[in-house]
């Protein structure tokens, strides 16, 4: 358990919560605590889905500023690279993972909610990357999780511009997946990843490893990817399980057990 982000297990579900009053800044403790919590979800086996979650009033305003303005480019390359790997693991949890969004989730903050498969917000949401105001850019992500979800050119214009984006807005250009009452937003995301959790879980671990490189590379390395991926769940119980059921039962039935 950290200081400012704690990982609490219920129903299989994991919530990655961020609580540094007042509005979740992302300074090196917290990005530390992360990682960690990150690494957590990974490795359990109680853990099947993980959502992401700020709290009631704001899910991250972005990094300390306070941190950063005395900085210079030789401290700011020892920074960036543990800011890199915090959210590159939470990107990389195995597990469907979805960002619960209420108020502000700007610079740090929008990155943070990038790097889950799904992104619910509150109607009062309000997301973007202003760091351009600062006279920098996006240092968590922003440059490149960003146009990979929704296009360069939207990408560009939030960049360039540092403006934030309303919740219809960014359901719109698909930013987020769904927006619903603020007092919801918490259980909306704990009902969205529970679809995920008595299914195989080695298969939907394949079926992210498989989207998630194959968008990193060319088609044909995607291919070959999804290959190794495919002929590897013949190794696993559910595979027999799943396809068992299939057979004696019609689709949809099996009961999955992990392995």
């Amino acid at each position: 358990m950290g200081e400012f982000v704690t990982l609490e297990v219920d129903g299989h579900i994991g919530t990655i919560r961020l609580d540094r009053p007042p509005m979740n800044a992302l300074n090196a403790q917290v990005q530390s605590e992360l990682h960690a919590a990150a690494v957590e979800a990974s490795a359990r086996t109680d853990v099947r889905a993980v959502v992401i979650y700020g709290g009631e009033k704001v899910f991250a305003a972005g990094a300390d500023i306070k941190e950063m303005v005395t900085a210079d480019y030789a401290s700011m390359v020892e920074r960036a690279a543990p800011l890199q790997a915090a959210f590159d693991a939470l990107a990389r949890i195995p597990k469907p993972t979805v960002a619960a969004i209420t108020g502000y989730a700007l610079g740090g903050g929008c990155e943070l909610a990038l790097t889950a498969d799904f992104r619910l917000c509150g109607d009062n949401a309000k997301l973007g990357q202003p760091e351009i105001l600062l006279g920098i850019i996006p240092g968590a992500g922003g440059t490149q999780r960003l146009p990979r979800l929704i296009g360069p050119a939207r990408a560009k214009d939030l960049v360039y511009s540092g403006r934030f984006v309303g919740a219809e807005e960014a359901l719109a250009i698909g930013l987020v997946d769904k927006v619903v009452a603020p007092d919801d937003v918490y259980s909306a995301a704990v009902e969205f990843v529970s679809r995920y959790v008595n299914g195989p879980a080695l298969a939907l671990r394949a079926a992210k490893a498989a989207i998630d490189g194959g968008l990193d590379g060319d088609l044909a390395s995607g291919l070959r990817l999804e290959t190794q991926l495919f002929t590897g769940l013949f190794a696993t119980e559910d595979r027999a399980i799943g396809m068992a059921s299939f057979v004696e039962n019609g689709p949809g039935k099996a009961q999955f057990v992990g392995r």
